[in-house]
């Protein structure tokens, strides 16, 4: 991966870190490729069971587009008549939400600072965020005249409710870590010196849990999102079957019944 995106995988474990914090995490093209590459990775291994997505310094979790990058690629466009920029939704942000979201794994965003625009987006897509107490969230997209991308459109009325989300939407403004947390979007508060531990405490507890499980969870909540109680019911016996036949499954069920702690294999 390259250096603005660093991509580490430890037992069972794959941590990504953003890693422009000198541009509070803003995403150049470079850096949307690199994640890209790394979510993709980290979704296609097997050997992979749980994903922290997290990032370098202090103020930034992510602020979205590097408009700094962004600006000269439209004057770009503009002179060659392509509007090749906006391409960067379809090549990078769409895949990365994908692979975040669809991840048979579970996904952890330890949100360091502020996550605006994009950078909210990925947060959103993962399947649990915790957040330190100096974060801050900001949809930011009207505020460039813009609409949404990285899949927010769809994430954050599920969280909040679409008048929040319509609103949020309309009106960006920071969020703050606690309002976050009150309203959903922040599954868990710390002190932002405690954030990197506990997010990996709490990733490396899920890489060495039941991982066909979490797997068919992720599965079975996305589709009760939009599909009748009757198809939901369908669907969860049939992801029942598929977990009830893996072998943690197996291990779980003896476990318990010699008041074992169980060691799961992740299949």
């Amino acid at each position: 991966m390259a250096d603005t995106v660093l991509y580490e995988v430890s037992d069972g474990l794959a941590t990504i870190t953003l890693n422009r914090p000198e541009a509070m995490n803003a995403l150049n093209v470079a850096a949307k490729v690199a994640l890209r590459d790394a979510v993709g990775a980290a979704a296609d291994d097997d050997a992979v069971r749980a994903v922290l997505l997290t990032a370098a310094g202090d103020r930034a979790f992510c602020v979205g587009q590097d408009l700094k990058e962004h600006i000269g690629l439209l004057a770009a466009d503009r002179e060659s008549g392509s509007g090749g920029t906006m391409s960067t939704v379809r090549e990078h942000y769409n895949p990365i939400v994908k692979a975040i979201a669809g991840a048979a794994k579970p996904v952890v965003a330890a949100v360091n600072g502020v996550a605006a625009g994009a950078g909210f987006g990925f947060a959103l897509a993962a399947d649990y965020r915790i957040v330190a107490e100096t974060a801050a969230f900001n949809t930011s997209f009207a505020g460039v005249a813009l609409t949404a991308d990285s899949g927010i459109s769809w994430t954050l009325p599920r969280v909040i409710g679409p008048g929040r989300a319509t609103d949020l939407l309309l009106f960006p403004r920071g969020i703050s870590a606690q309002e976050a947390y009150e309203l959903g979007i922040a599954n868990r508060l710390v002190p932002a010196s405690e954030l990197r531990a506990e997010a990996e405490k709490v990733a490396r507890g899920l890489a060495e849990g039941p991982t066909v499980a979490y797997a068919a969870l992720k599965e079975s909540v996305a589709f009760g999102l939009s599909h009748s109680l009757e198809e939901t019911l369908e669907k969860e016996d049939e992801l029942q079957t598929r977990a009830g036949a893996s072998e943690d499954h197996a291990i779980a069920v003896r476990a318990f019944v010699n008041k074992e702690k169980p060691r799961y294999l992740g299949r």
